[in-house]
C-alpha cells in the first residue's frame, strides 16, 4: 500500500537551499490507499495537486528531463509506486541540483517550499 511521507520541514528547507537530503524513514506515515489506484505499480507519479489528488503523470525508468511533462514540471506532490527500490528525484535536469530519495511505497504529499515545487526535473531508480 502506498503511504505518504510527511517530510520534516527542516529536511525540506535544507533541500530547498540546495543541500542534498536523503530520506531514510518517514516521520509520520499514514495509509493512503486511494494513491494505490491512482499511481500504477512500477511508476513514479507527479500530481498537480497536494496530497496525490487527481490523475497522476506517470513515468518509469530513469528520466533525465521530466520537465517536458506538465505533471512533473508543475508537480505539487509526488509518489513512488516502484516495485523494487527507492527513487531519487532531482531539482535540475540531467540528475543535477538538489536531490531527495523517496522510498518505495511512499511519497511527498506537499512539495511547497522545496526545490521540487513545480520542478521535479529528473529521476533515477535504486540510487
Amino acid at each position: 500500500m502506498i503511504k505518504k511521507l510527511l517530510t520534516s520541514a527542516a529536511a525540506l528547507a535544507m533541500a530547498a537551499g540546495g543541500v542534498s537530503v536523503a530520506v531514510a524513514a518517514p516521520a509520520n506515515a499514514t495509509d493512503t490507499s486511494a494513491t494505490v489506484a491512482a499511481c500504477p505499480a512500477t511508476k513514479l507519479c507527479g500530481y498537480l495537486s497536494k496530497n496525490y489528488v487527481g490523475d497522476p503523470g506517470e513515468v518509469a525508468g530513469h528520466n533525465s528531463n521530466l520537465l517536458q511533462y506538465n505533471k512533473f514540471n508543475n508537480a505539487l506532490s509526488v509518489s513512488n509506486s516502484g516495485t523494487q527500490c527507492t527513487v531519487r528525484i532531482y531539482s535540475k535536469t540531467g540528475y543535477g541540483g538538489s536531490h531527495v530519495d523517496i522510498r518505495r511505497g511512499y511519497g511527498i504529499g506537499d512539495l511547497t517550499g522545496t526545490a521540487y515545487y513545480k520542478n521535479v526535473a529528473s529521476n533515477r531508480w535504486c540510487p
